[in-house]
């Protein structure tokens, strides 16, 4: 979800600006997802990197979050958003985990629209969190390192209980994946469109589903 601080600057205002429209774009997207036939939706909210911004915006984006979980909470559970979380937590607020883990809690029954928003998350961090668990099964015997494959490893992600992405849009003009799930999206397809994060519409994400829909997509085969 980027170009919210640009989105910001070009009205002569704060970028977190930008980051309170781009928080109420998601409502409107997550609304959108039941009649486009898309069951799970991940949204990078916050990047192990973001931490890198300034005192100021990075405060006002917690705060921001904290907001939303409380605003958001109870519209999600009645329209059947079942919300998880992904990331490390250990850096994050106490108090913004705990709303974090009331709202998986509250929403752990609805099977509508599986939101999944990264938080403080880095494909790069998630594999190393997960290759060292898995050393640590490795070290108490409870798995034989002859077992372990690719089929082994995306046991320990985040996303264990997920399925692979089908498609990865990146909004804002930037051409590249900035560390977003880079071993669940090996055969994602990729849409990147110059829209800034706060004008992307239900309309565009209707669109860009119908052109992923023609896409022939073969997982390294050839076509019959």
């Amino acid at each position: 979800m980027d170009g919210n601080g640009r989105w910001a600057q070009a009205r002569g205002r704060p970028r977190l600006f930008g980051h309170h429209a781009g928080a109420r774009r998601v409502r409107d997207v997550v609304e959108a997802c039941p009649d486009l036939g898309i069951k799970y939706l991940t949204i990078f909210a916050f990047s192990t990197e973001n931490w890198k911004r300034t005192q100021v915006e990075v405060a006002g984006l917690m705060s921001l979050f904290r907001r939303y979980i409380t605003r958001e909470a109870r519209a999600l559970k009645d329209r059947g958003v079942r919300v998880r979380f992904i990331g490390d937590r250990l850096r994050l607020d106490g108090k913004l985990v705990v709303l974090m883990d009331q709202l998986e809690e509250m929403t752990a029954s609805n099977d509508v629209v599986h939101l999944t928003i990264a938080l403080n998350y880095g494909g790069r961090d998630e594999v190393a969190r997960a290759t060292k668990r898995l050393a640590q099964d490795v070290a108490a015997g409870c798995l034989s390192p002859d077992d372990v494959d690719e089929e082994t490893l995306p046991r320990y992600l985040d996303t264990h209980v997920l399925p692979d992405p089908d498609l990865v849009i990146r909004t804002s003009g930037e051409a590249r994946i900035s560390n977003f799930l880079l071993w669940q999206s090996a055969y994602a397809e990729y849409e990147f469109i110059d829209t800034l994060w706060p004008d992307f519409s239900a309309q565009e994400l209707r669109r860009l589903c119908t052109s992923y829909g023609a896409r022939d997509r073969r997982f390294g085969a050839v076509p019959a």
